[in-house]
């Protein structure tokens, strides 16, 4: 029998795609970060940055050379290809939906929306306009995530029966207050937890069941939690995701015939292994580069 291998990624050049002219609604930390990876890792143009304070606004563009900022309504009056929403969580619903209005594609960062239901009125209210919309869920379009869902669908693990992932960081109670704030949708799912439940979404065929287990802490929100999904077949994905402790960030993907074991930190660009059940290691994936990561889903 041949010898097992990864597959190649498909994922182009970020520098190959189209240049649109973005606006940035929401200077903060990561803000920075998107900008610095669309300034250096493709031909994207940051033209405008605006926010609920225009002075900060002004400051942001300044430290990194945006011709020009104001505040929100401001921004989204301009003329934008697209508009990246890169405020905490609990401005996502508000913000996306006026994006959309003033007609603009919205990239929206993760997690997308606080629930279900501001999920579902955001994606009516783009198809209605007929704007794109989509979420900063900027693992997914990581050359080392094709391999890895090119490896499932291909059958290079044999039936897939099970994927483990886990995101703990030391966020809390010494981390940034807003995590900690119940009304700005604090808590460890929704900056880490989405990681690995959106690593076992990608793989799993559907999801037939969701169970979950978890603490709170003194304010109420989730100090950390393990979900598990199941889909048909019995196959079963365990996440768990905190924001008290710093664990291994690692995942792994297992099937009939072999699994993949992705480094730490599973959702950057990192080291993939591809191991047979008697350990093995039959190939490796080692991305290009391990830096810039957000320009992929621009």
């Amino acid at each position: 029998m041949a010898r097992r291998r990864l597959p190649n990624a498909r994922t182009i050049d970020p520098r190959d795609a189209p240049s649109l002219r973005w606006g940035i609604l929401g200077p903060g930390y990561i803000a920075a970060e998107m900008v610095a990876a669309l300034q250096h890792g493709t031909g994207q143009q940051v033209v405008a940055v605006g926010g609920r304070s225009a002075e900060r606004a002004a400051a942001f563009a300044e430290q990194h050379g945006i011709p020009a900022s104001g505040d929100q309504d401001w921004l989204l009056a301009q003329d934008l290809d697209a508009v990246y929403v890169a405020s905490p969580h609990s401005a996502h619903h508000a913000q996306a939906l006026a994006a959309i209005e003033a007609g603009h594609a919205v990239l929206v960062e993760k997690a997308f929306m606080r629930n279900a239901g501001e999920a579902v009125e955001v994606l009516d209210a783009a198809r209605h306009a007929g704007v794109a919309v989509a979420e900063a869920m900027w693992s997914r379009f990581l050359p080392g995530y094709d391999v890895v869902r090119q490896a499932v669908e291909d059958g290079v693990l044999g039936e897939l029966r099970s994927v483990t992932a886990d995101h703990g960081q030391l966020l809390w109670p010494n981390g940034p207050a807003r995590l900690a704030e119940p009304s700005l949708a604090g808590g460890a799912l929704l900056d880490l937890g989405v990681y690995p439940i959106h690593l076992a979404a990608m793989l799993l065929p559907r999801v037939d069941a969701v169970h979950a287990v978890g603490a709170r802490t003194d304010l109420g929100v989730d100090e950390q939690e393990v979900v598990t999904l199941t889909g048909p077949g019995g196959v079963l994905a365990t996440c768990q995701a905190s924001m008290s402790a710093k664990s291994p960030t690692t995942a792994v993907v297992a099937g009939t015939e072999a699994r993949l074991e992705l480094a730490s930190d599973f959702y950057r660009p990192t080291t993939i292994r591809l191991v047979a059940p008697d350990g093995e290691v039959l190939d490796v994936f080692e991305p290009d580069e391990r830096e810039h990561g957000l320009r992929y889903e621009a």
